[in-house]
């Protein structure tokens, strides 16, 4: 028995050992050391001085973060009320067969997600333009030829046009997984509902959604993971502009590090940015836990 227990612990540390040691390298190692620079105001070369809570004090107290803040909680908004739902009902609709040519559909659902960020944000940048096609359509439509889109000139406007291409981009990726989720579903159970005179939408309520709980709240800690740390497509369509109005607080960390070579204070965005991440994912991740439980209670 003992010699057993040895051997199977001998083979969980093989096994298990190099991803710890991969894992440990690249993720704990770097925030550590991102930990240490935000006490810092390490500007890139020489030896960092410590600064304290210096960094987070002029970070709480500036306008741009607290405006970053605002639209990462909108993009997070987007993905859990708008990329998840949507993703679900489209499954839906192709899981049940309610339209026609279902493998054209999955196609065309899923390809955005499997487009260059770098390519969606220049489409979308000649989209949202002020003479680009969303102009000349409201151009067109109002019989204004000189119509000129100023989305982006306004300050609660700004990120809109970022909303709707992660709406449109990323909607696939929860697609994929309610589709695959759904075809586990037990035909003879929804046959029997079908018999029993159910309607579509009692087959819904009572017998697809409350399978699909799981799913949604790890979609959802999956939505909240990407949404905090996104900001390349915007990168490119804006750079954060005009202004400030479409920063997120990504894109806030990349141009006070890489920009104004502030490597002490886009530490400090940086750690505060996992510990929203993580604070966030703990709770979902609790209300998951506990969903999962009665939903297996409730299936025993």
């Amino acid at each position: 028995m003992v010699l057993a227990a040895r051997s199977n612990r001998a083979s969980y540390a093989l096994l298990a050992g190099p991803a710890i040691v991969i894992y440990g390298l690249v993720i704990v190692v770097p925030v550590l050391y991102s930990l240490v620079l935000s006490f810092t105001d390490w500007a890139g070369m020489g030896v960092p001085n410590f600064v304290g809570f210096t960094n987070y004090v002029v970070m709480f107290s500036d306008p741009i973060f607290w405006w970053g803040l605002r639209n990462n909680g909108l993009v997070v908004l987007v993905s859990l009320i708008g990329q998840i739902p949507l993703g679900f009902f489209l499954a839906y609709v192709i899981y049940r067969r309610l339209v026609r040519h279902s493998g054209f559909f999955e196609a065309v659902i899923f390809f955005p997600a499997l487009m260059s960020p770098v390519v969606v944000a220049l489409l979308f940048g000649v989209v949202f333009a002020p003479s680009g096609l969303v102009a000349e359509m409201i151009g067109r439509a109002t019989g204004n030829p000189m119509f000129s889109l100023t989305i982006f000139n306004t300050k609660n406007t700004a990120i809109i046009p970022y909303l709707i291409v992660l709406l449109w981009m990323y909607t696939g990726i929860y697609f994929i997984i309610f589709l695959a989720n759904l075809q586990k579903t037990s035909p003879e159970m929804l046959e029997a509902a079908v018999l029993d005179g159910a309607s579509e939408w009692n087959i819904l309520k009572s017998l697809i959604v409350p399978q699909q709980i799981p799913v949604f709240l790890t979609s959802a800690i999956y939505a909240v993971a990407g949404s905090l740390k996104s900001f390349e497509i915007l990168w490119i369509m804006t750079n954060g502009g005009p202004s400030y109005y479409s920063n997120v607080l990504g894109l806030y960390m990349i141009q006070n590090t890489f920009s104004f070579y502030k490597y002490g204070f886009g530490s400090a965005i940086a750690i505060v940015v996992i510990l929203l991440s993580v604070f966030m994912i703990l709770i979902l991740s609790s209300i998951a836990a506990r969903f999962s439980r009665r939903f297996e209670q409730g299936a025993t």
